[in-house]
């Protein structure tokens, strides 16, 4: 094995050598280059921009059905079958090992890490846990696939018949709360294959094989989706529950969480239309988009007379389009066959199942995972409806936001101000600047105990509601100084000397007779108009309940 290590070092040392000579500005020139190179043509289908088309009402329109496939990186220090660490951006075959590089003699070693997630998600996902699941591999040719063949689950999958319960906004005015459920219909194990950078100029693809071999769970689920609004909702929903698990950190930008899209249409009743996939899709928007986009496109084919082709496509984010990549007409044989280095994968249901002989710590106990799993998204939202008397809506936005609903329950804690006072406060103003800044919520300057302080001065009277907005602005571009400080070295106190306020009134109500007529003659709105006038005069200072008593007295 020694002698095998220097002739791949000396091999890679040549080849990257020589790509230092043809790429002398890569971005990868200036570390020990480690990228292989692989002459392959390389080309691009081509197609003339489809126009968005807008569907016909009648009697039995068509109507989109859409099911998924989602590759979701589990969360784990090494990869799937050997040691190799995982890590996104490392240099260019800089985490890879002689097993992923499908050097000859080497074998898997299954990591135990990875099958307690793909358990923890199916239980998290209402799924049934096989206690014997089979491995097998599935065989094709691309550069980025040193073995020939993946390693997956086809047979029997570690978690099947499964269900995902997600919610999406309705309603005229998008305030009413549907809930919807899609089946999951298996969860298998898997590796990923690598990665292949493509330079169309000189026809080459260069090969990074640091993804090579890292673990995903794949989720397959049923097609009872009808557009892009409930795929990308179901996604969302996925993405939350996985995070909260910690089985994949889930960020799509990094292609932690990669979706396939599998749309077709046809009228209610009738048996479902040719089916298109649209591929390797990296964002909830972009994949409600492609989506909805490819079920009208289907549909303008259809009542052009036209035939659905079966075959994958991607979606262009730049023209909203999805492109023909190939067809998929003749199927393809992958030549699925058991995996002969690995044996069935057995889980065993609880510590009484155990054989002799075998600790819990050695193998994945599922009683022992179900007991570990956290509160989940569905069962937040509930519970802070429950709990604070708050929206759905608002609910959603704790729940979906990383870190929000934690910084909601902290100021709740700390304030006398009712939870549904507070979550305006929580969802607006502070989630808003936030937005303006590009921040998260564990970056806020304005801290949970900060907010609940400035709360409490407006709760009890201390200051307007006007000024606490401006005590807000002033605590985000101050970090460290308290509410009170400012309120103080502002001299931003509530005005509740009755005196003064009563001559301050007396000069808004003599120098705007128009409007006291007004409201002497019956218009109750005006006197609002003469309460903001006061509040201008005392800079917000003044307390609005003995300003409204004193202004109705005077133009009574």
């Amino acid at each position: 094995m020694a002698a095998s290590s220097v002739a791949v070092g000396a091999l890679l040392y040549n080849i990257n050598k020589q790509i230092s000579l043809l790429y002398p500005k890569a971005s990868f020139h200036h570390i020990h280059n480690r990228c292989l190179v692989r002459r392959i043509g390389t080309s691009v289908s081509q197609c003339k921009s489809q126009p968005q088309l807008k569907r016909k009402s009648a009697p039995h329109e068509l109507v989109g059905v859409v099911g998924l496939e989602i590759h979701a990186q589990i969360h784990s220090n090494t990869k799937l079958f050997s040691g190799s660490q995982v890590g996104f951006a490392a240099p260019p075959n800089s985490l890879v090992s002689f097993f992923d590089a499908s050097l000859p003699g080497t074998l898997p070693v299954l990591n135990r890490r990875c099958v307690e997630a793909a358990v923890m998600t199916g239980l998290a996902l209402n799924c049934i846990i096989n206690k014997k699941s089979l491995f097998d591999r599935k065989h094709y040719f691309y550069a980025d696939l040193p073995a020939g063949y993946q390693i997956t689950q086809q047979r029997r999958p570690v978690a099947v018949d499964g269900a995902l319960t997600y919610s999406l906004l309705g309603g005229q005015k998008r305030s009413q709360v549907l809930s919807k459920t899609v089946r999951i219909k298996q969860i298998q194990l898997e590796q990923d294959s690598g990665k292949s950078l493509h330079d169309d100029q000189r026809s080459q693809t260069l090969i990074d094989l640091n993804r090579a071999g890292v673990a995903l769970m794949e989720l397959v689920m049923e097609p009872d989706m009808s557009c892009g609004e409930e795929a990308a909702a179901a996604v969302r929903e996925l993405q939350l529950i996985l995070q909260s698990l910690g089985t994949c950190q889930g960020n799509m930008s990094e292609g932690q969480l990669r979706v396939d899209a599998n749309v077709s249409v046809h009228r209610p009743g009738e048996p479902l239309g040719v089916r298109t996939e649209v591929k390797n899709i990296n964002s909830a928007r972009y994949l409600a988009r492609a989506i909805d986009y490819e079920i009208q496109r289907q549909i303008g084919v259809l009542e052009r007379g036209g035939t659905v082709q079966n075959e994958t496509r991607a979606y262009d984010s730049k023209s909203g389009h999805t492109i023909p990549m190939r067809d998929k007409e003749g199927l393809q044989d992958y030549r699925f066959m058991p995996e002969p280095n690995l044996p069935p994968l057995t889980v065993y249901e609880d510590d009484k199942a155990l054989p002799a002989g075998i600790e819990a710590r050695q193998v994945v106990v599922v009683e022992r995972v179900r007991l570990r799993l956290p509160e989940l998204p569905g069962v937040k939202r509930d519970r802070l409806v429950r709990s604070y008397g708050i929206l759905p809506e608002h609910s959603f936005t704790l729940v979906n936001e990383d870190g929000l609903m934690d910084y909601f329950e902290a100021v709740v804690r700390e304030t006398k101000k009712e939870p549904r006072k507070v979550i305006g406060w929580v969802t607006n103003d502070l989630l808003g600047h936030l937005k303006q800044q590009d921040l998260s919520v564990s970056q806020s300057p304005v801290s949970p105990s900060a907010l609940a302080e400035l709360l409490d001065l407006q709760e009890t009277g201390h200051i307007s509601s006007s000024v606490a907005k401006q005590v807000f602005q002033e605590m985000w571009r101050s970090p460290g100084r308290t509410a009170l400080q400012i309120v103080q070295e502002q001299d931003l106190g509530l005005v509740s000397d009755t005196a003064e306020l009563r001559n301050i009134c007396q000069r808004v109500v003599d120098s705007h007779p128009e409007q006291v007529q007004a409201f002497r003659n019956g218009n109750r709105k005006v006197l609002n108009k003469l309460m903001g006038l006061v509040q201008k005069e005392t800079k917000g200072r003044a307390d609005p309940v003995l300003v409204r008593a004193i202004l109705e007295e005077i133009t009574s």
